[in-house]
């Protein structure tokens, strides 16, 4: 599989389309652009966000998963409802076997749910058969996990653009250019993974996730396998990328640091949300996770 030639120029930086770049029509569409994406504006803890809005990008409402009958049963998650709006980063954090990761699967549509209902933007997950839940993900969704998943014979560009290509759609270059550009990229796009670093095979994640343009970003444990720094800077790129394209990110992690990049926090202990932070600090958030310690240890 090869890339367009139309997607990169002699240094392997994507660039916009020939048309784009004459003047007055650059101008049109950044103007474009800026109508897409939220302005930026700066929260209660000095961090730049943007502005929110009231839609929600995923739903849930009094969410039950089980697993086994009779005595083998176990309820990870017990009447759940929460949602996730539209350009903000939330965090889900909780003990384990809190039900973190059972609600994130069940709401991307990766798990099946035992009752209630999960929304994608106005989909209802419910019911909906394999074939739909599979085009759902693929237009709807993006996802970020631990192991990069990145196919070891195709450049970073590829990788990128790969499930647009299986899809068979074109990717939009201009906002290719823009999510390169946002996670620092630029000068990597011909390598292969084994050429990169683990934070930058994890930032050609990020990109992938962003560049088909999902409603919502499901993120699980995107840090769990890089060092302090490559973490700080995924983080980093998946907070630009609400702030600076408008992105909606919902991310599972078991670190306060890491959670202290979203927007909002939500907490969850035996399958059910105990708390909603807004604005965390790396010390908010670890002061509530020290409470869940100290309940286990008198429980």
């Amino acid at each position: 599989m090869t890339s367009s030639p139309r997607a990169l120029t002699h240094d392997g930086e994507v660039r916009l389309p020939f048309a784009a770049r004459i003047p007055g029509v650059a101008a049109e569409l950044m103007a474009l652009v800026r109508q897409e994406h939220p302005p930026v504006t700066t929260n209660h803890s000095g961090v730049a966000t943007a502005t929110r809005t009231t839609a929600a990008a995923a739903r849930a409402t009094d969410l039950t998963k089980v697993y086994g009958q009779g005595e083998t049963q176990v309820v990870a998650l017990d009447a759940v409802s929460v949602e996730f709006r539209q350009a903000q980063f939330t965090a889900i954090m909780g003990p384990s076997g809190s039900g973190k990761s059972t609600l994130m699967h069940c709401m991307a549509g990766l798990d099946s749910i035992s009752g209630g209902s999960a929304r994608i933007g106005d989909i209802e997950l419910t019911g909906l058969k394999d074939k739909k839940l599979t085009q759902l993900r693929r237009d709807k969704i993006g996802f970020i996990f631990q192991a990069f998943n990145l196919l070891p014979t195709l450049t970073a560009l590829e990788n990128i653009t790969l499930p647009m290509d299986i899809a068979g759609r074109k990717p939009d270059r201009a906002w290719l250019d823009r999510v390169v550009k946002t996670v620092g990229l630029a000068d990597r796009l011909k390598h292969r993974p084994s050429q990169l670093s683990g934070g930058q095979q994890q930032r050609v994640a990020v990109a992938r996730a962003l560049a088909s343009r999902p409603e919502i970003i499901f993120a699980d444990e995107p840090t769990g396998n890089l060092d302090s720094r490559s973490g700080a800077e995924v983080l980093g790129f998946l907070r630009n990328s609400v702030r600076e394209l408008g992105q909606t990110v919902v991310m599972v992690t078991h670190d306060p640091v890491a959670a202290s990049y979203a927007d909002r926090v939500v907490f969850l202990a035996d399958g059910r949300i105990v708390d909603d932070m807004a604005g965390p600090t790396a010390d908010t958030v670890l002061e509530r996770m020290k409470g869940f310690d100290a309940k286990a240890r008198t429980s």
